[in-house]
């Protein structure tokens, strides 16, 4: 959520931050609404002093033996007006909250501005894109062929934007998770196993809700409940309404989880395969970071998930995410993007961002400064990786002119040895 405080001593400067991304979110309609709720609370304010006033007034009269009742009248009259204004005040607080919950993060100074992920800028890459002295395959076409993939099977099981992982394939997905979460355990993330099923609190506190209620998110139905659509929203959550020891920071987590996403936006050659798919399988890293701290954080969150594409051996780039394909909770992000020879470019595959103190508004977590005084955290996230996605990028960037995948070296061990899969059938 916006800083309150931010917009009422440099709206200008906010507005003007908030239009790099490229669209007009009617930031005036705050001064307005700000301002009746500040009237009516002075409002409420001088009523109650002369409330106050008058309650001592009033035996001071009788003291006297001075006639009290028609003081006595006043403030019984008063004291429904000021009664009055409660509901008025709520009302006008619920409009200034909904209000404020559809406006998103204030991009950082340093992100790019751009309108599109055209505009992205490219940081740095990671080794070279193979050429094949044969014609590649796109990976669903690898995974039936080895038959490793099965969509028709889930197909009839569920619906369209599902697949079954078969034998090997099964095994390969199963693999990277291991193979992810014990290495970032090993890099000092705490491991977290969360549910698959979160309170609207939980993704409104994140920023998913109420934005994506409908393009994104499945509600379960009669509920205030939806499936999870990415671990970010349990382990953010985890702290929600806390104040965290500050010695503690920055805490670090990782997490696996099953997500689900409707996709709804999404159409051509990644409606194909394992690119978007309704239910997918992510590794998760999210941090709780000083805000002085979280620049730093990012780079290193982001380092992190690079290690695991370096481990595996798959060419990818960083590129720096302008404001116009920015998240809706995120100030900077990085993207990480994997070749796939069957688009013949690079993929996302991980997106790395720093939401500053927004997540962290909207779920209230903090902690206490040097002075003990609360403060907001910082939150940040990124994916440590999307399974379906790398397994996409290893079948693509390691198939063989036989039809055969070669699994990388880092994941034999996790494969009970198996270093190739082939065709058995």
């Amino acid at each position: 959520m916006q800083d309150i405080k931010a917009l009422r001593e440099n709206f200008e400067g906010v507005k003007n931050l908030l239009a790099r991304r490229g669209k007009d979110f009617e930031l005036d309609k705050f001064v307005e609404m700000d301002k009746r709720r500040r009237a009516l609370l002075q409002q409420s304010e001088e009523m109650k002093a002369k409330q106050n006033a008058a309650s001592k007034q009033i035996p001071a009269l009788k003291k006297e033996g001075k006639e009290s009742a028609p003081l006595m009248a006043e403030m019984k009259t008063l004291s429904e007006e000021i009664k009055g204004l409660e509901p008025q005040v709520r009302a006008i607080d619920e409009e200034l909250d909904n209000f404020l919950l559809g406006i998103p993060n204030t991009p950082n100074p340093n992100t790019p501005i751009g309108e599109s992920d055209e505009e992205n800028v490219e940081i740095r890459r990671w080794s070279e894109p193979i050429m094949f002295t044969f014609e590649a395959k796109p990976h669903w076409e690898i995974g039936e062929d080895l038959g490793i993939i099965n969509a028709a099977a889930a197909a009839k099981v569920t619906g369209s934007r599902f697949v079954m992982m078969y034998g090997l394939g099964a095994r390969l997905e199963r693999a990277l998770i291991n193979f992810m979460m014990e290495r970032h355990a090993n890099h000092g993330y705490v491991e977290l196993s969360t549910p698959i099923i979160v309170h609207r609190r939980s993704a409104l506190g994140t920023g998913q809700l109420p934005k994506f209620e409908d393009e994104m998110m499945y509600k379960l139905e009669n509920t205030e409940y939806f499936l999870n659509s990415t671990a970010e929203i349990p382990v953010t959550n985890y702290h929600r309404e806390e104040i965290i020891d500050g010695e503690q920071l920055p805490i670090n987590y990782c997490s696996w989880a099953v997500s689900f996403r409707k996709e709804g936006g999404s159409a051509g050659r990644d409606t194909r395969g394992l690119i978007r798919q309704h239910q997918f399988h992510k590794v998760e890293l999210v941090k709780f970071t000083k805000p002085e701290e979280s620049d730093a954080e990012l780079e290193k969150l982001t380092a992190d998930a690079e290690d695991i594409l370096q481990k595996l051996g798959l060419p990818y780039r960083v590129v720096d995410r302008c404001t116009g394909d920015l998240g809706f909770s995120a100030a900077k992000g990085y993207d990480l993007e994997v070749w796939l020879p069957s688009y013949n470019k690079y993929v996302e595959i991980s997106s790395c961002s720093n939401f500053e103190g927004f997540q962290a508004r909207r779920a209230d977590i903090r902690y206490r400064d040097g002075q003990g005084k609360p403060v907001h955290v910082h939150t940040l996230n990124g994916s440590g990786l999307a399974i379906g996605r790398t397994i996409a990028a290893i079948l693509e960037n390691y198939q063989q002119e036989d039809g055969s995948v070669v699994i990388p070296e880092a994941l034999v061990p996790y494969m009970g040895g198996v270093s190739k899969i082939v065709k058995t059938m």
